[in-house]
């Protein structure tokens, strides 16, 4: 049976800290506040296969009023997630999402961001699909102020 589960996330952009999407460092001096490395794309993926799989969301798992989470790298809660989903006997198959961020420019980094993401995922890439845009100047995205993240996952139960 295939599951579907959908994933939302946003951070606040702060100076001085490290951009990171997908896995990806964006060169820049501005990147996303958090508790974690503030990874909003996988942050948006690990829900919505938390979601397929029926497993709650991320603050359930990796709650950010636990010290041992501070800083920790967003790729390695992917990968425990993942392990979850695995001792289910669930395996990821595809991922859709979106980057909501006005600006630096995803587009540069598109590619390395899908194959961040179909490495971490065990995906080819062909079933990783990442979009970016903008928020037109409306909002706390199209402000400067913020970042969001949309995805879609599914799910093979074996």
């Amino acid at each position: 049976m295939t599951l579907a589960g959908i994933g939302y996330d946003s951070h606040r952009l702060q100076e001085g800290r490290r951009l990171v999407l997908g896995g990806v460092e964006i060169p820049g001096e501005i990147g996303l506040a958090g508790h974690s490395d503030a990874d909003v794309l996988v942050h948006a993926v690990i829900d919505a296969l938390l979601g397929a799989a029926g497993l709650g969301d991320i603050g359930q798992h990796f709650p950010d009023t636990e010290e041992r989470w501070r800083d920790a790298d967003s790729m390695a809660l992917l990968a425990h997630v993942l392990d979850l989903l695995g001792e289910r006997g669930m395996t990821p198959r595809n991922v859709d999402c979106t980057i909501v961020l006005e600006r630096p420019r995803v587009g540069p980094h598109r590619a390395a961001i899908r194959e961040s993401l179909a490495r971490a995922l065990a995906l080819p890439a062909e079933r990783v699909n990442v979009k970016a845009t903008t928020g037109e100047g409306m909002g706390f995205v199209g402000r400067g102020e913020g970042a969001a993240a949309f995805a879609i996952a599914t799910v093979q139960e074996q």
